[in-house]
């Protein structure tokens, strides 16, 4: 009788009296009854199309998480039985050939560790000058396999004598300052030896010099650790983009010197 007493328009299209039209197979809410699948009433019910799709991640969020990771695993090789080692292997390798400075795995390590820091700065300042002098020693080697029958076949020898010897004559000054600067150190090792520049003075240049650099870090860390160690978690990535910058701008700076 009440179907019979409903206009035609609201029993061909139940969308027109005011409440949304269920699916084939949805079942309402009721005493007892959960919403079936595909309810678009249904609290947290999922829809399909371009408006279900989850935004994908920004670069700068790949890049955040990146570092994170990174961050992280950097942190937890400090409590590694072989934490030393590998500090000292990258020092090595970072003074001749390895482009990625020393401080990225000392600060984290530091902050991990602070009862160690001073440690872990002697450890990176004697395996930096040792991989010093290996790149003073590639330098060497290569100039005289490579460099000197390229200066004498240009006819270059007499001018690269006397560039040598302004070098040389400061030669002690320039390591000790790439030694601690941003500059990198790398290249004035392997430019050392190929103009032959003093070893005694090199290696006290380069023990005073990354000395100076590792110890005065680890120093900061271990008396400021947990507010720098929050600082550099709260602003990893702004703190990250600016060591690249220091980094860009000390081979940069060769250019000019």
């Amino acid at each position: 009788m009440i179907a019979q007493n409903l206009p035609v328009t609201l029993l061909q299209n139940p969308a027109r009296s005011g409440r949304p039209a269920r699916k084939p197979g949805c079942r309402r809410a009721g005493a007892g009854n959960a919403p079936g699948r595909g309810c678009p009433d249904r609290p947290g019910a999922r829809r399909h199309g371009p408006s279900a799709a989850l935004p994908h991640p920004s670069a700068r969020t790949k890049w955040a998480a990146m570092l994170r990771r990174l961050y992280d695993w950097t942190m937890n090789l400090a409590g590694h039985r072989h934490a030393v080692w590998w500090l000292a292997a990258v020092a090595f390798a970072e003074s001749s050939v390895f482009p990625v400075p020393i401080d990225l795995m000392l600060i984290p390590m530091v902050l991990a560790a602070r009862g160690r820091a001073w440690q872990y700065a002697a450890v990176a300042t004697a395996a930096s000058v040792a991989g010093g002098v290996a790149g003073y020693g590639i330098g060497a080697a290569l100039f005289h396999a490579v460099g000197q029958p390229i200066l004498d076949f240009y006819g270059y020898r007499e001018a690269f004598a006397a560039a040598q010897e302004q070098y040389n004559a400061h030669g002690g000054w320039i390591v000790f300052t790439a030694a601690w600067s941003p500059i990198p150190y790398k290249v004035f090792t392997l430019a050392s030896g190929v103009t032959g520049v003093d070893m005694d003075s090199f290696i006290v240049a380069s023990v005073l010099g990354r000395g100076m650099r590792f110890f005065l870090v680890a120093g900061l860390l271990w008396r400021f650790g947990d507010p720098i160690r929050a600082f550099i978690e709260r602003h990893l990535g702004p703190l990250s983009l600016l060591f690249l910058v220091l980094l860009v701008g000390g081979f940069l700076a060769l250019k000019v010197l």
